[in-house]
């Protein structure tokens, strides 16, 4: 007896995360499909669906994974089996709302669930098998990798995003492209008039499904007049990805330019700044200052050690990091901090979440910049960069890089596209 109530136990904590458990026999009656029988083969996630009576759904709010298998007359001891068993591979209590799934069922008059599959997002999958003994695997659409090339201009007032959208390009491009050049352009002033090519991926499922943005294979981007490219290259020697210009140099440097993805640069760094509230006294502001809001994520700029992870005085909540011997960088106005003195960060993490803790007129983080013991301005600095490309990996470079170089060069910005149908159209 005392079995069966754990595994009765078992089955009620197996729901979906976060959802009201209290709708879930509602929404279980609800979200019962209506089973297909097919005439003919069809081949699905390794499977002949024809050989199966096909149940196909979504995940609905209050599902519950161990009364959708009971309904569908798998045993309990199979279900416990799963979550014992594979909770590496699938863990039900993490089944998401939306998510797809489909059940293949046996044809005879017993019609119990064989075959369990759920999509975890549009390309990759988990096969519960409970045919004989349980089993759980994962597994993968074939995806066709589709080129694609696009270009923009910066409109006076309008950002990257706004050009990225209205191209009806995927977002995912406006995060790609600040990643790669989040070392050498300062995309929180963007000026009117510059311009950009990609070279992207697009992923295709059966040939015409959308499974989203791959990555950017080469950029271009001329920021006031200056022009920067970037090529993603294999570094065998180092075993990574990294993108270099046309001259094999890392476009990575040892800092990012912002501790912020998005946002707006409200202050900056200013050593004879007057403020009114002082009777326009001279007020040194050391920091540069990067308005968002509230929560959003604020990054480090470079791999370090938390030396202070703590709130005082006017700075609030804030994070000190120290990078090596001449570099340290501070974080202030936190809503709360993400790490703890003495952890070991890398450039990227997330370190606390934009505040309004401490004397602050906005939610905002106060980026401060040490070099040699010295606050400094960041944007004024020659941050230093990583390694270029060695010089025995150069002569293979270039010659992968030329012929993508002229194509991107090929790409046409929009206004030589319009200026073009006015020639052939006058």
């Amino acid at each position: 007896m005392r079995k069966y109530w754990g595994l009765f136990l078992a089955c009620i904590l197996l729901s979906s995360c976060g959802d009201d458990k209290s709708t879930s026999s509602v929404a279980a009656e609800d979200a019962t499909a209506q089973p297909i029988i097919l005439e003919r083969n069809i081949e699905k996630y390794g499977f002949n669906l024809s050989d199966y009576i096909v149940v196909e759904d979504t995940i609905k709010r209050g599902d519950i994974f161990g009364d959708l298998m009971t309904r569908n007359k798998v045993d309990y001891p199979k279900i416990y089996e799963l979550t014992q068993r594979f909770k590496d591979t699938f863990d039900v209590r993490r089944i998401r709302v939306g998510n797809p799934y489909t059940i293949l069922k046996s044809k005879d008059t017993s019609q119990v669930a064989k075959i369990f599959v759920y999509e975890n997002d549009p390309i990759n999958y988990t096969v519960v098998d409970f045919r004989d003994t349980v089993l759980a695997y994962k597994g993968r659409k074939e995806v066709k990798i589709v080129q694609r090339e696009a270009s923009g201009v910066i409109p006076q007032g309008g950002s990257l995003s706004d050009v990225i959208v209205k191209q009806n390009i995927d977002y995912l491009m406006v995060n790609e492209l600040s990643g790669i050049y989040a070392w050498t352009i300062d995309f929180f002033k963007l000026d009117a008039g510059d311009k950009f090519r990609i070279i992207y991926e697009e992923k295709y499922i059966n040939d015409s499904i959308y499974a989203g943005a791959g990555s950017i294979k080469a950029a271009y981007f001329e920021h006031r007049g200056e022009p920067f490219y970037a090529f993603a290259y294999h570094n065998d020697s180092l075993d990574i990805k990294e993108y270099y210009d046309q001259e094999a140099n890392n476009l990575r440097r040892t800092f990012l330019r912002a501790p912020l993805k998005f946002g707006r640069l409200s202050s900056r760094y200013n050593l004879k700044r007057k403020i009114r509230y002082y009777g326009y006294k001279v007020r040194p502001h050391k920091g540069t200052d990067y308005a968002a809001p509230i929560g959003t994520p604020i990054l480090a700029t470079a791999d370090g050690i938390v030396t202070e992870s703590t709130r005082r005085g006017g700075n609030g909540k804030y994070v000190k990091i120290r990078h090596n011997g001449t570099y340290s960088t501070q974080y202030l106005h936190m809503k709360a901090q993400n790490v703890r003195r003495g952890e070991y960060v890398k450039q990227g993490e997330v370190i606390g979440w934009i505040g309004m803790t401490g004397n602050t007129g906005g939610p905002h983080v106060c980026y401060r910049f040490w070099k040699n013991g010295r606050q400094v301005d960041p944007l004024r600095e020659k941050l230093p960069a990583a390694e270029p490309l060695a010089e025995i990996l150069r002569p293979a470079y270039f010659e992968f890089m030329d012929p993508v170089k002229t194509q991107l060069d090929c790409i046409e910005f929009p206004e030589e596209q319009a200026e073009e149908l006015l020639t052939l159209n006058p």
